[in-house]
């Protein structure tokens, strides 16, 4: 058993694809380590393992979350520890590279890494002199390194050439140093995004193909072109991070609305999402309603398609959790959460209601076929003939969707976001396909076409 299997627990957001990291210090007391706002899954593994928090770390002023620290410097009196150079408006330890942070029996060493961001730390973690393991944030990261665009376009070069010195930086640790990275999997700002979420030094020296670059210029067109699109709420959460997002001094509720409170929230300009499966909106929804069923990605979609500054109304279904919802929206900094509204009251009060046909793939026949996956999804293999417009870009772009088309993506939910979207947009005639691409290859027995 290592140090990891005895004190470290990685606590995984599949949705957005990142790792927040509690580590026991061996009295009680906890590290944890890009925390999200969210704090639920921490507190229970403080709970079960008898911790409480002391220290809580940012490796960098993160654009997709917003950052649980100062919740818990509230809460439990977490000291925070984050980067001098980050500016923070609020109390922390400012550490500048090599300071030191004695957490009791263990060392934290910061380390500058810019390149995701500009004031990016990692955090190595020793116990006396033998390095244990260092959380890499958005720099080394499982086979890749984290994004350089986030900044904006123009400075993605620069910033790469700036993760180029970080990642050979990192590399000369030991081979046998833990890598505890916060992107991975499913993150937007992977680039691109690996299967695995923890590593060594020795396997990324070994495997990452952005270290077997033969040269920086050669690491910045590798790692450049890979970068695909990222969501729009990217931009806005770094400096809400910077100045301390709000602080809870209860959990946050989702109430009730009634019909008539719903009218008027519309009237006066509030956003109307369904979070219901996609089954259920498609058979009947609130004309208007922007379907994104409640699941891991919901976050992503919230924050990548609806303002953050317009009161947000929530159809929803029996059953549903509703603290789940509150939290992925209150995570990516949507706070104007207005309340929610259960289908079936509409329904019985005699409110409008649109549906939208669902197709298997046998039953599109000679259609237009909305490709509304990503770039580099679509190219991999699509039905032929099918429009690519990402479903990020369909809100500028729906003028471009093929009148009466059939919507696809992967399984079904993104492309019944889509088709929400162009509903709301005046388009009719419409279909999801159930299903993606594979099953329209199966179904037919005709090969995807792969390329733009």
């Amino acid at each position: 058993m290592g140090f990891a299997d005895d004190h470290l627990i990685p606590l995984v957001d599949t949705g957005l694809g990142n790792s927040a990291y509690l580590v026991g210090l061996g009295d009680g007391r906890a590290l944890a380590v890009d925390a999200s706002r969210d704090l639920r899954a921490l507190r229970e593994a403080a709970r079960r393992s008898g911790l409480t928090v002391a220290f809580a770390a940012d490796t960098h002023l993160h654009a997709d979350f917003l950052s649980g620290a100062l919740q818990l410097a509230h809460d439990d009196g977490a000291a925070v520890l984050a980067s001098a150079a980050g500016n923070r408006a609020f109390p922390h330890h400012r550490l500048d590279d090599g300071d030191e942070t004695n957490l009791g029996g263990l060392t934290l060493r910061a380390l500058a890494t810019p390149g995701h961001t500009d004031e990016h730390l990692s955090f190595l973690l020793l116990d006396g002199s033998h390095e244990l393991g260092v959380f890499t944030g958005g720099s080394l990261i499982v086979g890749s390194a984290a994004r350089t665009d986030l900044l904006g376009a123009d400075r993605a070069e620069e910033l790469a050439r700036a993760q180029y010195r970080s990642l050979h930086r990192l590399a000369e640790l030991p081979d046998e140093v833990a890598v505890w990275p916060t992107h991975g999997a499913g993150s937007f700002c992977s680039a691109p995004p690996g299967a695995e979420r923890t590593t060594t030094i020795g396997a990324e020296t070994r495997a990452n193909p952005l270290l077997a670059a033969p040269d920086e210029d050669a690491f910045v067109r590798q790692l450049v072109g890979s970068l695909g699109s990222y969501p729009a709420y990217f931009g806005r959460l770094a400096e809400i991070n910077r100045r301390g997002p709000g602080i809870f001094e209860s959990p946050p509720v989702l109430n009730a609305l009634s019909v008539a409170e719903v009218r008027a929230l519309l009237d006066e300009g509030a956003q109307l999402v369904d979070v219901r499966p996609v089954a259920d909106f498609a058979a009947g929804h609130i004309p208007g309603a922007v379907s994104i069923s409640l699941r891991d990605q919901f976050a992503t979609w919230l924050g990548w398609l609806l303002p953050d500054d317009a009161p947000i109304v929530f159809v929803t279904a029996p059953g549903q959790d509703l603290a789940e919802l509150v939290w992925q929206a209150l995570k990516i900094g949507y706070e104007r959460l207005a309340g929610h509204l259960h289908m079936a009251v509409w329904t019985a009060c005699g409110g409008e209601r649109q549906t939208l046909e669902r197709l298997t793939a046998e039953r599109i026949a000679d259609r237009p076929v909305l490709d509304v996956r990503q770039h580099s999804e679509h190219t991999a293999g699509h039905i032929p003939g099918a429009v690519p417009i990402e479903l990020g870009e369909l809100v500028d772009r729906s003028g471009e969707a093929p009148a009466g088309a059939v919507v696809a993506c992967g399984r079904g939910e993104r492309a019944t976001t889509a088709a929400s979207l162009l509903q709301r947009a005046g388009h009719r005639g419409l279909a999801v396909l159930a299903g993606g691409p594979r099953d329209w290859a199966e179904a037919t027995g005709r090969p995807l076409q792969e390329g733009a």
